[in-house]
């Protein structure tokens, strides 16, 4: 029982289904050896009870849907009314009930070759991996691959694939706020982290006059214009903002941090609220050193990191990780508090078959919580293009889902890990767990009425909060903070008295980038709104204040 009078809130009160597709027990008892206990908050090795599940919420529709397949001409159907067949013709429906049998058996049969490829790859053995994924794509043939456990299946043996013939592509950094974009406006998932994050800040500035948000992830801005609007209706009036931006270089020579700085601008001015940006430009996080944020004497400072910090982790037990040290300097940092959202998974075990089962779980749930917000989209205003939107959205699913199973190494950074593991590391570099208050849960909750699939569900476990999707938790938000400071400590600190001084030079002066080294660049300008003039302006390096 949560703090508010209740467990959860969902969209739906069913509550047979528990999330993914389904299988029978005796079907597929076999095919996954067990996984240790203590190893992700269920047993990743049940694929049984899995399939079970799938194939009886199948069976159990009232009317289920006929798979896109191919019938042969010499079919008796061809010669049947497809629609309300007669008690004189009975040969469709006898021929649906095949079909269905037919993609039930196959459903098993691929999970079935889904985990002893995975296995055969664990033990290097790739001749035997590459003919179970030859085996897959003329399975995958027979089956309806848009939606259900044809739709997981297709797209983890295509991971399958790329990993055995070395096909991964990265996506630019253009490609990536695509289809991050339509992800956000797909599904509740990035728009809960944002809301629940935002009003943990928001808490924590009341009282202060000077603020300023450092975001490990810019991404076109999207969290921040209602944070500012808030901050606009603040009684007393407004604090004066500052947003730190992280984000990748452009490689097509924009600067695009700027460019979301300047759309930030024009918002706060518009609300008046004073307000000044700064981007810093880094292929890793780990890249950010702390002077580079220029956190300044008396703010009140909130670091926000939303799907960013698993990528900081490495293989379990190779040693000092990047985390480590980015943890050590936001804790240096004192910040008012950091939120921090993460995938609710186990995707960094050190097995491939471990984590390869445990992917398999999670996102056979996030395709079905999707697929339900298809079946809703497609009867409400605009169901066209949220379709459209939803389905670039599991392109973004598919590019982490090639990531998980193809890649080792740097190159592997969807290192999902649960929020236990969170807690116990964000603990030991020094930070305090934040209660999320009762405004943070019910914005969640409210958040769910704007999306019609039923079945998603936010719930509050020791101060945090989860949304998922049948009971099975998909992703988890949760505050932190570093303890209070003495005069003589914050002297110490990593935090300098000044800022940015106003300057004269052209906002696009090209001499105003200056380059850290390879990875890291940040403008020395700043993107201001001057409250006094009504307009944008811009600060150069140096010291003093920023108006």
């Amino acid at each position: 029982m949560g703090p508010y009078g209740s467990d959860s809130t969902t969209g739906s009160s069913s509550s047979e289904i528990h999330g993914g597709y389904p299988f029978r027990p005796a079907d597929l008892c076999h095919v996954a050896p067990a996984a240790p206990s203590d190893s992700a908050t269920f047993d990743p090795s049940d694929v049984s009870y899995w399939v079970d599940s799938m194939l009886n919420e199948l069976s159990s529709a009232s009317a289920p849907s006929i798979p896109n397949l191919s019938v042969p001409d010499n079919w008796p159907d061809q010669i049947c009314p497809p629609v309300n067949p007669t008690p004189h013709c009975a040969a469709p429906q006898m021929i649906m009930a095949q079909q269905r049998k037919e993609e039930e058996d196959s459903g098993i049969r691929l999970v079935h070759l889904l985990m002893s490829c995975a296995d055969a790859v664990q033990r290097g053995n790739t001749g035997l991996a590459a003919s179970l994924v030859d085996e897959m794509r003329l399975l995958l043939s027979q089956v309806n691959t848009l939606s259900g456990i044809g739709k997981v299946a297709g797209y983890f043996a295509d991971a399958l694939f790329r990993r055995l013939y070395a096909t991964e592509t990265p996506l630019s950094a253009s490609e990536y706020d695509v289809l991050f974009h339509h992800f956000y406006e797909a599904c509740p998932y990035l728009k809960f982290a944002h809301f629940t994050a935002n009003q943990a800040i928001l808490e924590a500035f009341e009282g202060h006059d000077r603020v300023h948000v450092i975001d490990f992830s810019l991404m076109q801005g999207l969290q921040w214009p209602a944070l500012i609007q808030a901050l606009a209706l603040r009684p007393g009036g407004p604090p004066f903002l500052r947003i730190t931006g992280i984000g990748p270089p452009s490689p097509d020579g924009r600067d695009s941090l700027r460019e979301v700085g300047f759309r930030l601008a024009e918002l706060a001015r518009s609300v008046r609220v004073r307000f000044a940006f700064r981007g810093v430009a880094a292929n890793r996080l780990d890249d950010v050193q702390p002077w580079m944020l220029q956190v300044a004497k008396g703010e009140a400072v909130a670091i926000n990191s939303v799907l960013q910090l698993h990528r900081l982790l490495s293989d379990p037990g190779s040693g000092t990780a990047p985390i480590d040290s980015v943890l050590e300097w936001v804790a240096g940092l004192r910040p008012k508090i950091v939120t921090v959202v993460e995938q609710e998974a186990d995707h960094n075990k050190p097995s491939f078959l471990d984590r390869f089962t445990e992917a398999l779980f999670y996102y056979s749930t996030m395709f079905d919580s999707l697929e339900g917000t298809t079946t809703s989209a497609s009867s409400l205003p605009g169901g066209v293009q949220r379709q459209r939107q939803l389905a670039v959205a599991e392109v973004h699913l598919q590019r982490e889902i090639c990531n998980i199973v193809c890649c080792e190494g740097e190159s592997r950074v969807e290192r999902h890990e649960p929020l236990s593991h969170w807690k116990s590391r964000l603990s030991r570099a020094g930070l305090s767990p934040v209660q999320l208050g009762s405004n943070a849960f019910r914005q969640a909750s409210m958040l769910l009425t704007l999306f019609s699939g039923e079945g998603y569900c936010v719930e509050e476990t020791d101060g945090c909060l989860t949304l998922g999707w049948h009971s099975r938790p998909l992703i988890s938000a949760s505050a932190w903070r570093a303890p209070p400071v003495s005069e003589i400590e914050c002297m110490n600190n990593n935090v300098s008295d000044d800022v940015v001084m106003p300057c004269k030079d052209n906002i696009g002066d090209s001499n105003n980038v200056s380059t850290v080294d390879d990875n890291v660049s940040f403008r020395e300008e700043n993107i201001n709104n001057d409250d006094e003039n009504n307009k944008l302006s811009c600060s150069g390096s140096g010291s003093g204040e920023w108006f």
